[in-house]
């Protein structure tokens, strides 16, 4: 497993693609299919895939309710989206691949989606000059002190997944090259070490870690929109 994202198309102009964006797309085109799957032919009386689809459903709306309350229950299909994506981005380690979210272009982006979708509500709720005047509240050299810590988000929790999931790729890599040369040292006749020591750290952060980092990464959005929503309800 390469630690750095590799090309796989290159196109003549200069333009290329990278396994992230192969990846990527395979991991959303997955998630669309399992969503169309899990929905297909519902019954008022759910059972089979249909109770697994509404339970996951209401875990999600759960969860955004307990930590959002109930004006932002409206996000509820973006988070789950959000926090699937993640998650199966994170778990291709299973599978012997780089994980998407080991590259900070991908976790970049992920962030920059809900920044986004904050500032267009923000600009909604205030138009741009009530925004422009609220960034200048108290006091107006607050402004640029706003800007940065507005900025200050995207930057944060992008480079925290990145750096929690790329970590875990080069431990396990470094673990792995490291029992390849002590099976050859020892002339094992298959590679034991490498095939079996490894397991429990496998497990950890090809299983335990994209987990734990999907969840925080999830909650961390769901605050800062809260934040934000709480804001807004105080200057309204």
């Amino acid at each position: 497993m390469h630690i750095g994202p590799q090309i796989v198309i290159k196109f003549d102009n200069g333009v290329f693609i990278t396994n992230t964006v192969c990846f990527g797309i395979i991991v959303a085109v997955i998630l669309i299919v399992l969503a169309l799957w899990s929905t297909r032919r519902m019954k008022k009386v759910p059972d089979g895939k249909q109770v697994i689809a509404e339970m996951v459903v209401e875990g999600v709306y759960n969860m955004v309710k307990a930590t959002m309350g109930p004006k932002g229950i409206n996000y509820a299909p973006y988070i789950g989206t959000l926090f699937f994506f993640v998650l199966f981005s994170n778990m291709l380690g299973l599978f012997g691949q780089r994980p998407v979210t080991a590259d900070v272009n991908t976790t970049f982006a992920l962030a920059a989606i809900t920044f986004v979708l904050i500032q267009r509500q923000a600009l909604k709720s205030y138009g741009l000059i009530g925004k422009m005047k609220e960034m200048a509240q108290p006091y107006p050299f607050m402004f640029p002190l706003k800007i940065i810590e507005q900025l200050s988000f995207p930057i944060s929790l992008s480079f925290r997944l990145f750096g929690n999931i790329l970590g875990g790729v080069i431990v396990i890599e470094m673990l792995l090259e490291g029992l390849a040369t002590a099976s050859e040292a020892l002339h094992l006749p298959i590679p034991l070490l490498d095939a079996v020591i490894p397991m429990p750290a496998n497990f950890f952060f090809d299983i335990f870690e994209p987990v734990l980092q999907a969840f925080i990464f999830t909650m961390l959005t769901m605050v800062f929109i809260t934040m934000e929503i709480a804001t807004r309800d105080e200057e309204h």
